[in-house]
């Protein structure tokens, strides 16, 4: 979860961030802003130390306008489009 700070709409159209080549590359399965407007989710596929290093090189986490919280789930049950996802037992 992405928590945002009350700088985070200018640093958000003055920082590129590359998610759009996570997605490309499935490492981010999907990822948007909360409702209401209080910060974000990623789902991201990869290791704890995977995504802590994206957090770490994160335009929004070096600038110190995101606080992130990664929290790890084994995807035991899933729709059919993401049964890739699924892990058995």
């Amino acid at each position: 979860m992405v928590r945002p700070s009350p700088g985070l709409l200018p640093q958000e159209t003055a920082s590129p961030r590359d998610e759009t080549g996570r997605h490309a590359d499935g490492v981010f399965v999907a990822s948007g802003r909360t409702v209401p407007r209080t910060g974000g989710v990623i789902l991201a596929r990869g290791s704890r130390a995977e995504v802590l290093e994206l957090v770490r090189q994160d335009p929004f986490h070096v600038h110190g306008v995101a606080e992130y919280t990664v929290t790890e789930f084994v995807p035991t049950m899933t729709s059919p489009e993401l049964e890739g996802l699924r892990v058995q037992g």
